[in-house]
């Protein structure tokens, strides 16, 4: 069979358009092909700049400093804008997907060719040898040193140790004691160098701040930080306007939030015993969704009730019994709320809400409560919300509006002496109980305060939930998740 030229440009264009595939090739000049690169692993430094503000900054100077001597990449969200002047050579990578360009092109570590990789922070000026340095310092160290920092500038780095709280979802900082070589953390401004590989074995490895990132992803893993003390010069520029200082801190605050969202922190514990926290607020949904089967998402992998939660119970809570007290409401902590409050003196670090039993006769003595009976959900003086629950005939106070965290309130009455109550769920610990355990009401250290309490509570809490309570923790639904089993 003869082939005309027409099916020879068309075999020819379809081949073509096969090995550009096959190789990664994109549509455009800026990226490199993937099966059919150069192999990764020549040595050298390959110098990344990702950590600048969009507008103000010294990205080409920056740029021109290293390129002279190691490749540069400049990473951004999105193309850059405006454009900058920047050397030749300097090749210019976004990493936020675009429909246009096809998934595997949208990582930079095809890019980067070299053994080893050093993030610059904007303003750093180039010294002859130190990343060669800092990469022999790493290479020549223990194994437990997986990045090489120094500083930028002439403020000296700050060496911190970090612990991860996973459960808690809680970060905390400590200054290192001595001089250590060894960090696990460092505050200042540095450039981070570290092997290819492991960069882009991290989860999140360009991640803003960089710096943050890194740290908490590299102490998840046990990694450690190794300084060398020399000095990168930082460059002299004009001061940022009010405004633009303004735009920068308000970008580092986002980031910081989305990148904590990201690693499963809501609390960071600094070295000054200060807190950043990164959860969810009066204005906020709370965080995490409905419960099933007793069991919060949270517990399933392998985390506790978040701090920001914890904290808005004991608020909550806090705000509940003073207007109880005030109201002259006979209350009482229930259930796992007085578990906590036997074992912790607190809320149980895995529960979700806050129990209080209270009679019922006394309900129309609180203003808010009453209103909640009578089928109206209102929002007091300090932004609590007060309604009837849709379960049945008890009441919720929710932290706000927005955020159902809440505190439970359980209207019992007396039967022959004997309490009971209108609205049974099926807990474990929902039974009727002697009303013996009121008279007399006892206090009793609870979530930051002084709360009324059964007294006898040992016997009172075996008579719920059976003996050995107390001293044997659980999770709510064992059926579900048992303690141990993470």
């Amino acid at each position: 069979m003869r082939v005309t030229p027409c099916q020879a440009s068309l075999a020819a264009a379809i081949g073509l358009n096969l090995l550009l595939l096959y190789c990664g090739w994109p549509w455009g000049p800026a990226a490199p092909a993937s099966s059919c690169r150069i192999p990764r692993g020549i040595p050298g430094v390959t110098v990344l700049l990702r950590e600048f503000e969009p507008v103000d900054n010294d990205v080409p100077g920056t740029t021109r400093a290293f390129s002279l001597r190691h490749p540069v990449l400049v990473v951004t969200d999105t193309v850059l804008y405006p454009p900058l002047p920047l050397p030749p050579g300097v090749a210019v990578f976004p990493v936020r997907p675009v429909p246009e360009r096809p998934p595997p092109l949208a990582h930079p570590e095809l890019r980067v060719r070299t053994r080893h990789v050093a993030l610059v922070p904007d303003g750093t000026r180039a010294v002859p040898g130190l990343l060669e340095r800092m990469r022999d310092a790493l290479e020549a160290g223990s194994g437990d040193a997986r990045i090489a920092v120094a500083p930028v500038g002439t403020e000296p780095l700050r060496c911190l140790e970090m612990s991860l709280e996973s459960r808690e979802w809680t970060v905390r900082y400590r200054d290192a004691p001595g001089i250590p070589e060894l960090c696990q953390a460092v505050e200042g401004s540095a450039v981070l160098l570290l092997r290819t590989r492991d960069l882009f074995a991290l989860p999140f490895p360009l991640a803003r701040p960089v710096a943050t990132a890194l740290f908490i992803q590299a102490a998840f893993r046990g990694w450690k930080l190794r300084v060398v003390p020399t000095a990168f010069p930082l460059s002299r520029r004009l001061p940022l306007s009010p405004h633009n200082q303004w735009k920068a801190q308000s970008g580092l605050e986002n980031r910081r939030r989305r990148l904590m969202r990201d690693l499963g922190i809501k609390r960071e514990v600094l070295p000054d015993g200060q807190e950043r926290w990164y959860g969810c607020g009066k204005d906020t949904a709370r965080c995490f969704g409905t419960i099933h089967a007793g069991t919060p998402q949270y517990i399933l992998t392998g985390r506790w009730t978040p701090p920001c939660c914890l904290r808005a119970l004991r608020e909550t809570t806090q705000h509940v019994v003073s207007i109880l007290e005030a109201s002259g409401i006979r209350y009482w902590l229930e259930g796992g709320s007085l578990l906590g409050a036997v074992r912790l003196r607190d809320i149980i670090p895995w529960d979700y809400d806050v129990d209080l039993g209270i009679y019922k006769e006394d309900v129309g003595k609180c203003r808010w409560l009453a209103a909640a009976a009578a089928g109206e959900a209102v929002e007091d003086a300090e932004g609590f919300l007060w309604e009837k629950a849709a379960e049945g005939e008890f009441y919720r106070v929710h932290y706000s509006r927005s955020n159902r965290l809440h505190v439970d309130l359980w209207p019992f009455y007396s039967r022959g002496g004997v309490m009971t109550k209108d609205t049974w769920l099926g807990h474990r610990q929902d039974v009727e109980f002697p009303e013996r355990f009121l008279q007399p009401r006892v206090p009793m250290e609870f979530a930051g305060l002084t709360a009324m309490a059964p007294n006898s509570a040992r016997e009172f809490l075996e008579f719920k939930f059976g003996a050995g309570v107390i001293e044997n923790p659980e999770y709510p639904n064992p059926s579900v998740k048992r303690m141990g089993q993470e």
